[in-house]
């Protein structure tokens, strides 16, 4: 998809293939649909009374032929009762637009529906949701197929008072997260046969090819038995696939500390020993939309050329069953000191986070957010619409959370600071177990985590929910939470913060 923005005086001269404008309850329209239907002497209105659209949520004509009126078609849409129009109902429409226009192949569209006046939903975000919707409804996996489609299309925002420099950021953001959602959902789609952790390392390498201010480390099974990652090691013990941890870092702001990311890169998650049931365990291949998401992330920003210093990490590994898989029962001396027991192995994700989260303390990081697909528990507690949120900062979640309101990517906070959800952790022969009773697993598993996170701000953000949707009844990746944590560090650099 391309996406301008310019100023467009809308006469009988003007020459269109397609134009998109709303109307209202009642028959009533707005300032450039008015003026269109006068140019066409009432005939669309006319029609709209003949085919009895009143302009209802999601009603919808395309007229052709518009006396007075050089356009190929023109889609009207209904957008409901005018002083009811919010940013939910705005993407119902958008999402009926763009059914349109794919049902009817259109290839270049004047969009009129950036003017619309809705309360507290500014200008920038209306762009930014219409490339949003576009992009999400047209993404289509076709590595794997032999025959493959592609749809494209043109959309021209039409600019009204002087307001350009807004429409040009909103497209400018659009383009460039949505490249990094793209990358992720390709990422986290691919096969597991494919992506290992190994695939990881090698995608991350070719960043640095691609952005000058990108350089990557990658760590190998024998770097990490050097500083004492044996929690980390343990889980891929049981694999043929090799671990490595892929350490991105971007610097292009001299003064200010990095933030981390951190993306749990479980590349295929049996369970290990305790292993899963075979009902959808095809969708363990998406155990690494953590990882995918940060990688989405760093290319967003690279993109952007954001001033702002990040250390990305992949932190790939496979979880699988063997003779030389680690156990239930096992305990495990971490890089920080710290034992545990193993309970479960099908709780690996915080084993392989734990040791990362003690090695980027010597970043001296200004913020540490992880992403991960980490507990089944928390699609119970929040769903598939919002993603959990636990940290050990109140002002760092609140950054989160204000990010993830703006760019409606939502997460929900939860607590972890009560000492009877630490008590699930005790062990009676090591300092830690890595399972619970299953009571409260969200919050006791970032509890965890956040026994390897007292030197610094930490985040933890548990998208087991929200990594990927249902189409046709099956899984495919989101992409998510790459706009919220692309939202949030835009919002560094625009508060200085």
């Amino acid at each position: 998809m391309k996406y301008t923005a310019e100023k467009v005086t809308i006469s009988k001269k003007n020459i269109f293939d397609c134009i998109v404008i709303p109307i209202f309850e009642k028959y009533k329209f707005s300032k450039i649909s008015k003026k269109i239907n006068n140019i066409s002497n009432n005939y669309i209105l006319n029609i709209l009374k003949k085919n009895n659209i009143k302009g209802k949520i999601n009603q919808n004509i395309i007229l052709y032929e518009i006396p007075n009126f050089l356009c190929n078609k023109i889609i009207i849409i209904g957008c409901g009762f005018k002083n009811k129009l919010n940013r939910e109902k705005y993407k119902l429409i958008l999402n009926n637009i763009v059914n349109i226009v794919k049902q009817y192949s259109i290839k270049e569209i004047i969009w009129c529906l950036s003017d619309l006046d809705i309360d507290n939903y500014q200008l920038y975000w209306k762009i930014r949701d219409t490339i949003d919707i576009f992009e999400k409804n047209i993404y289509l996996f076709n590595k794997f197929k032999k025959y493959k489609s592609i749809f494209s299309s043109k959309i021209k925002f039409i600019i009204d008072n002087n307001n350009k420099d807004i429409y040009l950021s909103a497209i400018k953001h659009g383009k460039a997260i949505n490249l990094g959602i793209k990358k992720a959902k390709d990422m986290a789609n691919l096969p597991p046969n494919i992506c290992t952790p190994k695939y990881l390392s090698i995608k991350a390498e070719s960043l640095k090819k691609k952005y000058k201010n990108i350089s990557v480390k990658i760590f190998d099974e024998q770097y990490m038995q050097k500083k004492g990652m044996n929690a980390y090691l343990s889980v891929s013990k049981g694999s043929k696939n090799k671990p490595f941890i892929s350490i991105i870092e971007y610097y292009n702001n001299k003064k200010s500390q990095p933030i981390v990311l951190l993306g749990k890169g479980i590349t295929f998650d049996s369970g290990g020993i305790s292993l899963k049931p075979s009902k959808n365990m095809e969708e363990m291949k998406y155990d690494m939309c953590g990882a995918a998401s940060v990688y989405g992330t760093i290319c967003s920003i690279a993109e952007l050329k954001l001033p702002i210093n990040i250390i990305a990490i992949l932190a790939g590994s496979e979880n699988m069953p063997s003779s030389n898989a680690y156990r239930p029962s096992d305990i495990i001396k971490t890089m920080s000191g710290i034992t545990v027991e193993v309970i479960n192995t099908d709780a690996e994700g915080r084993l392989i986070l734990c040791d990362i989260l003690t090695y980027i303390e010597k970043y001296k990081p200004k913020y540490v957010i992880d992403i991960a697909t980490l507990t089944g528990a928390c699609v119970i507690a929040l769903g598939n619409n919002i993603s959990g949120l636990m940290s050990n900062n109140n002002i760092l979640s609140e950054k989160i959370i204000t990010a993830s309101l703006e760019a409606d990517d939502r997460v929900w906070e939860l607590p972890i600071n009560d000492k009877k959800y630490f008590d699930k952790l005790k062990s009676n022969i090591a300092d830690l177990v890595n399972s619970s009773d299953g009571i409260a697993g969200t919050i006791t598993a970032a509890c965890f985590l956040s026994k390897f996170t007292q030197k610094y701000k930490w985040a933890h953000i548990d998208i087991a929910g929200t990594a990927w949707d249902y189409i046709n009844q099956k899984a495919m990746a989101s992409g998510r939470p790459v706009n919220m944590l692309c939202q949030f560090l835009i919002n560094q650099i625009n508060n200085h913060s």
